[in-house]
């Protein structure tokens, strides 16, 4: 027969195996919110990056912050998520991240378009073919796992806006600056301010199922997160343009300190309550921030326009 002594060390060992269990599952929630938070700090920083007494070439500065948006993604212990496979994919562990990365990479996309397409060409002239290459290869399925991954077009997209930034600074140049015209910025802050008209309307929806709540506000926080780091860029693109317009420079501030809230607010669980209720809907508190920055950018896209 079993002894005594054997029968209490084997319960012993199973409820110290059931203690590490219950503290690994309360812990793992801590560990992915204060690692998220860790994550949603870009290193890449355009004034450290490009101080005012730093001369640059036009367009160096904006393709240089996509570029540290798209390493920073790609580069993280997690990586890209989205279409990780289902044991530790997004659909069982890390949606939170996974649905922010989804809204940078359609923030990316809108961006890149609009640097091709307006901001360094003009009426006829040919596109820029590293960021034709860049826009591409960002349009890669997010959701693919292989043949090709999306991690690995993403990061060709990354080598191909490098390749553009390296372009600007030979001699003769053969990349294609951004144009610094007004009406050209124009269109970039119309595509932002489309986007974040949707993320408003599905943080302002009240018929939001409780499984999607947190989807939608990480998506919109990814916007913010793009723009935010993309508007500190233009500034800096286009300082010497805007030295005489002080309007559109302190609207530019603004709109970067109501971005940058949204895009680092990160409650522990995204909460949905009422108004009136004692819970918080933090959907409601992003899209303070939201429609805050929207609203700055058509106010920017006015002055611009006069």
């Amino acid at each position: 027969m079993e002894s005594d002594q054997k029968r209490t060390g084997r319960r012993w060992v199973g409820w110290t195996l059931l203690v590490i269990l219950i503290l690994g599952f309360a812990a793992g929630p801590l560990v992915i919110h204060f690692g998220q938070k860790r994550h949603n700090v870009l290193p890449f920083q355009v004034d450290t990056q490009y101080p005012a007494d730093q001369p640059f070439v036009n367009g160096e500065v904006f393709a240089s912050t996509l570029i540290g948006l798209i390493d920073h993604e790609l580069d993280s212990p997690t990586g890209w998520r989205p279409n990780d496979l289902f044991l530790w994919g997004p659909g069982l562990w890390a949606d939170n991240n996974s649905n922010r990365q989804l809204g940078i990479i359609q923030a990316m996309r809108e961006s890149v378009r609009v640097l091709r397409d307006h901001l360094t060409k003009v009426s006829a002239t040919e596109y820029d073919t590293n960021l034709v290459e860049a826009d591409t290869r960002l349009r890669n399925d997010e959701f693919k796992w292989w043949f090709p991954s999306a991690e690995r077009r993403f990061g060709e997209s990354s080598d191909a806006l490098g390749d553009y930034v390296s372009g600007l600074t030979e001699t003769p140049p053969r990349s294609k600056p951004i144009n610094r015209r007004n009406v050209e910025l124009i269109r970039l802050f119309q595509a932002w301010t489309d986007l974040l008209g949707g993320a408003h309307a599905k943080l302002y929806d009240e018929n939001v199922s409780v499984w999607d709540t947190d989807d939608h506000f990480y998506r919109a926080q990814g916007f913010a997160h793009v723009m935010y780091h993309l508007t500190l860029a233009i500034r800096r693109e286009y300082q010497a343009e805007l030295r005489e317009r002080q309007t559109v420079l302190e609207l530019l501030d603004r709109v970067a300190v109501s971005l940058k809230s949204a895009a680092l607010l990160k409650p522990l669980v995204v909460l949905d309550g009422n108004a009136d209720g004692l819970v918080a809907n933090h959907r409601r508190n992003l899209d303070a921030y939201i429609v805050d920055a929207r609203q700055l950018l058509y106010s920017v896209r006015e002055e611009l326009e006069k």
